[in-house]
């Protein structure tokens, strides 16, 4: 069940700056986040591109995947169901009614950790966080499923970087 201040911050999301063009850009951008695919896309751009770091690239493929499969296994445990605001009406659609924690959060996290040790980490994290705020701005996603998300993915990949990275 969400606490008073996940509700409250759910519904500033859903009613600030929320002009139709930026919404429907939102929801694009949203989109690309779906399994991590803009997070495994440039992992598999840059192990195709870069011979010389390609195992880097490819590690932060399978980050990416570890931090989703875990996350949807946290779904499946933990159950909570999507936010359902009777006067805000999620503005894109979802896989699944499970929101805790947010897989595009997960990933991106995940992915900007991962990635980080071979681009600019600063934008790479800048990128993360417009992802996990994208979900409660839709509406489809509590504030604290994006924080849980966000932590969970950076631990996943915490542990997949092994000792020399942490």
């Amino acid at each position: 069940m969400p606490g008073v201040l996940d509700l409250r911050l759910l519904r500033l999301l859903r009613t600030r700056g929320h002009a139709p063009a930026l919404e429907r850009a939102v929801e694009r951008f949203s989109r690309s986040g779906e399994h991590g695919a803009l997070w495994l896309a440039g992992a598999a751009a840059g192990a195709a591109l870069d011979r010389r770091r390609r195992p880097v690239y490819a590690r932060a493929g399978t980050t990416i995947a570890a931090a989703y499969l875990t996350n949807i296994a946290f779904k499946y445990v933990v159950r909570r169901p999507r936010p359902m605001l009777s006067d805000l009406p999620p503005l894109s659609p979802t896989i699944s009614g499970l929101t805790y924690p947010s897989a595009h959060a997960a990933t991106s996290f995940a992915g900007a950790y991962a990635l980080g040790r071979v681009l600019p980490p600063a934008p790479l994290y800048a990128l993360a966080a417009a992802m996990a705020l994208s979900r409660p701005y839709l509406g489809v996603h509590y504030p604290s499923d994006s924080l849980a998300g966000a932590a969970l993915g950076s631990a996943v990949a915490v542990l997949a970087a092994g000792p020399a990275r942490r």
